[in-house]
């Protein structure tokens, strides 16, 4: 049978597949027929190998789309697991910070209030407020630098 449609079925999946992918699909068809059970008295013996090339050719792409799928979600549970390492250092940095350093910061930062806000509602200077900011700056850049 390889003889008599193996340079058709070749160009057959040439023209379908192109090249690249002609020669594996032609040796994989032939090992499928090699293994079927009822292939003497075909009928249609072209349709046949062209369908068992078609089927392992959809079988490739579909199993090609489902590396690229499982790659894009590595990829994006490696940026999450990323960002939530970064945060976790961020929190743990922000947490060793002395209680007073951490409530100026906070209110900086997060409640986005000014020194002298900051100073009014703590009840204490305004150069106390900034000594503190920049002391949890400076641990901040420190720690995430490590």
């Amino acid at each position: 049978m390889e003889r008599r449609y193996g340079a058709w079925l070749r160009r057959a999946l040439r023209r379908r597949f192109g090249q690249d992918e002609c020669d594996d699909l032609s040796q994989e068809t032939w090992l499928r027929v090699a293994s079927s059970k009822s292939v003497d008295g075909l009928r249609y013996p072209k349709a046949f190998l062209l369908r068992i090339a078609v089927n392992l050719a959809c079988n490739a792409r579909r199993r090609r789309e489902l590396a690229c799928r499982a790659e894009a979600i590595r990829s994006v549970h490696d940026r999450v697991d990323a960002d939530q390492t970064e945060r976790l250092m961020l929190l743990e940095t922000v947490l060793s910070l002395p209680e007073s350093v951490r409530d100026v910061f906070l209110l900086s930062r997060i409640d986005g209030l000014t020194n002298a806000q900051i100073a009014d509602r703590l009840g204490i200077s305004p150069k106390t407020v900034e000594g503190r900011m920049t002391r949890a700056l400076a641990h901040c850049a420190a720690q995430l630098r490590r």
